[in-house]
């Protein structure tokens, strides 16, 4: 428990804060008009001043320009910000401390959000724990002390902010150089040195003769034969980068051992899953390239279905929703299993998951996909759009040294990533430190104090809340 100056005064938060939640209004319309002058202030009104709908006040809790709202329901629950004028939504709670330097009782509740969001109360939609809320201890300096205090925060947190913005450009500039190191690997840029010094790379058609070998090798195994190729058109060639000689676009139906899309909902339900079983990937269990399971299903169901099993090299692509979501499968994936929403494309022993994953969700790839994919409600791929999907034919010894050159460099990339994650975490963390030290009445120095002592307002809490519930008092009176 903090120990304060005999000047501050403590109050406990819902002994002192008027406060009072919106309600959906009665009537209401999309558009403003003589009898509809109200906006009303919902979520999206309140965060990015974006207004829906008007009414016309009638039993709203109206609020003021600059009044403190605290969204008490969703996700966001105890995120605190200034309001618009207009009637309050039902999701919403109005603040307000009378007699209070109004940035300073801002920044109180902003060094609460935290946690107040973190131990929101509700299964379902979460909420503000009153418990919580109202029963903090609200420390009350001197009115001048009030302002001197917000006039160190503002300066602190100018100066974090604008280390936190540096941070957050060099961010940005590392996401650019990523993706030109990623554009140069697949336009052959990367590697063109190294291919200059090589005398007996394979051309791009012994490549693919090689590889039309291995997989009429497999398809007869498997009591295939092969589908015709289908080529180019002009029209699709010109639309394609110029590739080295070495290199060839081909259609990824023209070098894939197999190409499976997912099971069918009516062959995996919901009930399949188990919390023990084979690991099961679905698109959302795909990001930066690498695998994260969160569901399993039972063994007998998965052998039941045994054409989703993944194998080592095989590539695991998100067919639905947001485009670009791969990762190659590993040794210790092996077995793991295809989900609905995903689909695998097995490439044979010709070619290097790790580097065809990441040419698959290249931005080339991603629009293609985007442009080509099927779904009124969400972007949903077909067979027929993966088989025609145009890719670069590569010669296993020149994949091997793109793989070397790309995680040379990103790896350099990934630890200044790293580093700077760190930082920002470091930076939240001084932000909550300073809001601290600030309540405690630990931010000021002696000299600063002092200057707040010298001013002609200046009066110990106890007064200044003295005067503050006699003022109250008289409202309460007069109604």
């Amino acid at each position: 428990m903090s120990v304060y100056r005999s000047d501050w005064k403590v109050e406990r938060l819902g002994d002192f804060a008027l406060h009072e939640k919106g309600t959906k209004p009665k009537r209401s319309q999309k558009n403003a008009d003589d009898v509809f002058t109200c906006p009303y202030v919902d979520i999206q009104a309140f965060e990015k001043g974006i207004v829906k709908e008007y009414t016309d006040g009638h039993k709203c809790v109206l609020c003021e320009e600059n009044d403190f709202l605290m969204v008490w329901d969703g996700s966001r629950s105890g995120y605190v910000g200034k309001a618009i004028k207009g009637a309050l939504g039902s999701t919403l709670m109005k603040i307000s401390f009378p007699g209070i330097e109004t940035d300073y009782a801002y920044y109180f509740l902003q060094s609460k959000y935290l946690e107040i969001n973190t131990r929101a109360k509700g299964t379902g939609t979460p909420h503000v724990d009153p418990g919580i809320l109202w029963n903090y201890q609200f420390a009350i300096p001197p009115l001048p002390e009030q302002r001197a205090i917000v006039a160190k925060l503002e300066q602190l947190f100018s100066e974090l902010d604008n280390g936190i913005a540096c941070l957050k450009k060099a961010q940005e500039q590392l996401k650019v150089y990523r993706q030109a190191v990623l554009k140069q690997a697949f336009d052959g840029e990367l590697t063109k040195a190294w291919r200059e010094q090589q005398t007996s790379l394979p051309s791009a058609q012994e490549l693919l003769e090689n590889i039309k070998a291995e997989r009429e090798q497999a398809a007869k195994l498997q009591g295939k034969k092969l589908k015709p190729v289908i080529p180019f058109t002009q029209s699709e060639l010109n639309d394609l980068p110029i590739l080295p000689k070495e290199w060839k676009w081909v259609r990824i139906s023209d070098i894939a051992q197999k190409i499976q899309i997912g099971p069918f909902g009516s062959q995996l339900h919901s009930e399949d899953y188990t919390e023990n079983g084979i690991p099961l990937i679905n698109p959302k269990h795909i990001k930066d390239q690498k695998l994260s399971p969160r569901v399993r299903i039972s063994i007998d169901k998965a052998n039941s279905l045994p054409q989703y099993f993944l194998e080592e090299n095989d590539i695991i692509v998100g067919r639905r929703g947001e485009m670009g979501r791969t990762a190659p499968v590993l040794k210790i994936h092996t077995g793991w299993f295809c989900g609905t929403g995903s689909l695998y494309i097995r490439l044979g022993q010709s070619f290097i998951s790790k580097l065809y994953s990441l040419i698959l969700s290249e931005r080339r790839i991603v629009d293609y996909l985007e442009k080509k994919s099927r779904g009124t409600t969400m972007a949903n791929l077909n067979s027929q759009i993966i088989n025609s999907l145009p890719i670069q034919l590569i010669s296993v010894q020149e994949q091997s040294k793109i793989v070397q050159e790309i995680e040379t460099r990103l790896s350099v990339c990934d630890n200044i990533e790293s580093t700077i994650r760190e930082s920002l975490e470091k930076a939240e963390a001084l932000r909550q430190s300073i809001l601290k030290k600030a309540f405690e009445g630990k931010l000021l120095s002696e000299e600063e104090l002092q200057i707040t002592r010298n001013a002609p307002d200046w009066e110990p809490a106890e007064k200044l809340l003295e005067r503050i519930k006699a003022e109250k008092r008289t409202a309460r009176n007069k109604h």
